[in-house]
């Protein structure tokens, strides 16, 4: 019997992350002795917070709809998606205050989160640029809200915006679940350590 062994399978391209900073002992504790997490005026380094937090292996959505403006498919994409609530059924994911693509999502009164397969790497770059046709060459059918289920994506959630709660330098969004369902077989495309990659299958 095979299963999918926790290793992530580092893209082509993709550029390494610094050498962590070597550690001294003193007094039995280890101590860094590379440069401090900290800036000079004593906030976290912003940096250091995404390396750090870069370790967190999370997967990879698009969270599509109709712009109700002119009727053409939107979207984005989004690495911060979480379920919340089994009763009421809900789900989460964070939104930049910078996004463009979002004002046009949050618009539709349905929208609809894709989970994205192993082989989507360019389909999730092509979702997160800004400007341009997002949809350019991919082939997507109607959820029953009417937005678009991207091929090739694991599964769809067809989902109402609930709440939002503002959060540092972005949106918490909480979307209740109306339906869902599975459409492609495969692995999970995984965002980890500033690149994409997916499980290896180990016999």
């Amino acid at each position: 019997m095979s299963t999918h062994a926790a290793r992530l399978v580092a893209p082509d391209g993709c550029r390494g992350l610094p050498t962590p900073p070597q550690r001294r002992i003193r007094n039995g504790a280890a101590m860094p002795t590379g440069p401090s997490p900290h800036s000079a005026n004593g906030h976290l380094d912003s940096r250091r917070f995404r390396q750090v937090l870069g370790r967190f292996a999370t997967g990879v959505v698009a969270i599509t709809a109709v712009d109700p403006v002119n009727g053409l498919p939107c979207g984005l994409a989004a690495n911060s998606f979480t379920s919340v609530s089994l009763d009421p059924p809900l789900v989460a994911f964070c939104v930049a205050y910078t996004s463009t693509s979002w004002p046009k999502v949050r618009g539709a009164k349905v929208i609809t989160v894709n989970v994205l397969a192993e082989h989507q790497q360019a389909v999730c770059s092509q979702m997160a640029t800004k400007g341009g046709d997002k949809f350019a060459g991919l082939e997507w059918t109607g959820s029953p809200g009417g937005n678009p289920v991207l091929e090739g994506a694991l599964a769809w959630i067809d989902c109402a915006i609930e709440a939002e709660h503002p959060a540092g330098d972005h949106m918490i969004v909480v979307a209740r679940v109306l339906q869902l369902d599975t459409h492609s077989e495969g692995g999970p495309l995984l965002f980890f350590r500033g690149g994409y990659g997916g499980f290896v299958e180990r016999l």
